[in-house]
């Protein structure tokens, strides 16, 4: 599909005003970037591999990871299986967001901008999934950011929101360059941040040998630990390729996998175990608990300060990818723009999420928003695969006619059958009931948007022969 297509028949001077904009021009240049979901120029590409893994390590050190670590315990885990079942979701997720970040290099595009590949005009409908996600991201996360920002200030938990939200949204509108420095600086700053939390935690807490659920609520509740973690990591899939897009394309594919990968896991697996550690005290109000394990003091703000900062780095990456996100379903709207937006939107929800029953809200937006990602993640992977992710010119392989069909098929076919095996607070589907709460639905629409896109896309490839 020509840009000419998703912007609406503007004139190409008002296309490139929206969607082409100043891009930053090397490390460091932290001027507004106003570029939008045109590919990248290999004369604009600069960086290297090592860059994704601070990129993907430094925003997953956020409470709202330590807090799903908490889920497996709250469901009547012991600390061992719990830690089990996260290590394997977490991983499982990673391995596709990865794949799908190599992308970048080779396309100078970012994730939504290339599921045109494979949607076609239908990519409106991942595209308005991927940025509702994204405010709803900014909710989840910029719960505990606001909450620890408040706390920190002496201010009232909304107005603690706010500046949270309004610093967010000034990042994501500086956009890619801003975006990766900030992650360098807070790699180290975090992982101080969260390495001294860590060793105030063995004072007060024993580790339970065993936990609560036996037997087949046993098997349920690991499942659904390791769905949630999965969750996690797969989340990042459709805006892996935003933060790579910039890359050489001689960049090693080989060494962009491996960093984002290693970047993803090591985060997610040390905010997770942290959560499994202290549950007894991380629970609802994980900023206070925080406050608490630290002592107040010096260390007490150090940690309220981590944790917001974290808040920070994690939702300007949603800002942003959501901006792209906004674009590409053809919206015609300045990307630094954009991003301010999704900032703004997900005020209201965070206030929503701290209004009642935080555990409960919490759990179901978290799978929620990810429900779509497994069907959109097969269908644009059979589609690169069938191209042999030989795609050197991205505005020529769009514009080729293309059915909205087959995508839309599957990726609706997906869902439908995964809304038996899902396991929300709002809604348990049949088949997870009879798992004792075990939620497969990732895996199941995974499976069938596979099975039913694959054998479409190749009749289609067929017919063009």
């Amino acid at each position: 599909m020509p840009l000419a297509h998703v912007s609406g028949g503007l004139p190409a001077d008002d296309r490139r005003a929206v969607f082409d904009g100043r891009m930053p021009a090397a490390p460091g240049d932290l001027r507004v970037e106003g570029h939008g979901i045109e590919p990248v120029p290999e004369s604009n590409r600069y960086g290297g591999a090592g860059r994704l893994f601070t990129v993907w390590f430094a925003p997953n050190l956020t409470m709202t990871g330590v807090f799903t670590g908490t889920i497996g315990i709250s469901l009547g885990l012991d600390f061992t299986t719990a830690l089990v079942a996260v290590v394997l979701g977490t991983v499982l997720g990673a391995v596709p967001t990865a794949y799908l970040g190599t992308w970048g290099s080779r396309t100078g595009a970012g994730q939504l901008p290339l599921a045109r590949l494979a949607f076609g005009r239908a990519v409106v409908l991942p595209g308005v999934l991927q940025w509702m996600s994204s405010v709803a991201w900014d909710a989840l996360i910029g719960l505990f950011g606001g909450d620890a920002l408040a706390r920190l200030c002496g201010w009232p938990f909304w107005l603690g929101v706010l500046v949270m939200m309004v610093g967010q949204g000034a990042l994501g509108a500086l956009g890619y360059e801003a975006i990766h420095r900030l992650q360098t600086v807070m790699t180290f700053v975090l992982a101080a941040a969260f390495a001294l939390i860590a060793l105030r935690m063995p004072a007060g807490f024993h580790l339970a040998a065993t936990g609560g659920a036996q037997g087949a609520d046993r098997a349920g509740a690991f499942v659904l630990t390791s769905t949630i973690a999965l969750s996690l990591t797969l989340s990042w899939a459709p805006y892996a390729s935003d933060f790579s897009r910039y890359l050489p394309r001689t960049t090693s594919p080989v060494r962009m996998f491996w960093c984002t990968l290693l970047g993803l896991v090591v985060s997610f697996l040390a905010v997770q175990t942290l959560g499994l550690w202290g549950a007894s005290v991380l629970t609802d109000q994980t900023a206070a608990g925080v406050e608490t394990l630290l002592g107040g003091g010096a260390p007490g703000a150090f940690g309220l300060l981590a944790v917001a900062l974290a808040a920070l780095c994690s939702n300007a990456m949603n800002d942003y990818s959501g901006s792209l996100a906004l674009q590409t379903v053809g919206v015609r709207i300045a990307r630094p723009v954009a991003a301010a937006l999704a900032a703004g939107l997900g005020f209201p929800l965070v206030l929503w999420m701290h209004a009642a029953d935080t555990t409960a809200r919490f759990q179901n937006v978290l799978l929620f928003v990810g429900y779509w990602i497994p069907g959109f993640v097969a269908i644009v992977v059979v589609d690169w695969r069938a191209r042999r992710g030989a795609v050197t010119d991205l505005a020529a392989a769009t514009a080729r006619p293309r059915s909205p069909w087959p995508p839309l098929l599957a990726f609706a076919g997906a869902f439908a059958a995964a809304v038996p095996f899902m396991d929300t607070g709002v809604y348990v589907g049949p088949v997870a009931r009879a798992l004792h709460g075990a939620d497969v639905s990732y895996y199941v629409a995974f499976l069938v948007a596979l099975l039913l896109y694959a054998p479409l896309r190749l009749r289609e490839e067929g017919g063009r022969a």
